[in-house]
């Protein structure tokens, strides 16, 4: 059986984590499993905010977990902002036996970063993404990363950091 791929995408929201995702996804052909989606979906159908989070990467793990285990390439797409959360997806990765790539975003620039959060529309039905006081409370809420991990500075054009993360996979995978 061939071995699957986890892609975890992390980072605050706005600095392009789901921008580079999808665009990854695109090219690879990988499942993308983006944790605003399926906020969204358990928003719209009657559970709070509150109830949303945790369970969210339940659903992330489990639908992830069939398709790595087909040996597909799964991109999760998450700020995963505590150790906690990337604790699942390593376990993850390890329970599947997967390959385990980690992939943080970061907009360094404070003026830039503000301006994408404020001016980003939603493209997912009754979404509100965070806002600027929201994304502030979450950078004091973000655990430091320690693991090793390639750090995409998302200042620069998207095709740049594309090209990145493709190198940087292919370094991986060999």
């Amino acid at each position: 059986m061939a071995m699957g791929t986890l892609i975890e995408f992390g980072g605050l929201p706005g600095t392009g984590k789901s921008t580079l995702a999808r665009s990854l996804a695109d090219h690879l052909g990988a499942v993308w499993l983006r944790i605003d989606e399926i906020e969204s979906a358990m928003r719209r159908n009657g559970l709070t905010a509150a109830q949303t989070g945790i369970t969210a990467y339940s659903v992330a793990h489990d639908v992830a977990a069939s398709h790595l285990r087909r040996g597909l390439t799964v991109i999760a797409d998450a700020v995963n902002a505590v150790t906690e959360a990337r604790d699942g997806w390593r376990h993850l990765a390890a329970t599947t036996h997967a390959r385990h790539i980690v992939i943080e975003t970061a907009c360094p620039d404070t003026v830039e970063h503000r301006r994408r959060v404020e001016s980003r529309v939603s493209d997912l039905p009754g979404w509100s993404y965070p806002d600027w006081e929201q994304v502030h409370r979450t950078t004091s809420d973000y655990q430091p990363r320690t693991d090793v991990r390639l750090v995409v500075d998302t200042t620069r054009p998207v095709e740049v950091c594309n090209r990145e993360i493709e190198r940087h996979l292919a370094l991986a995978i060999q």
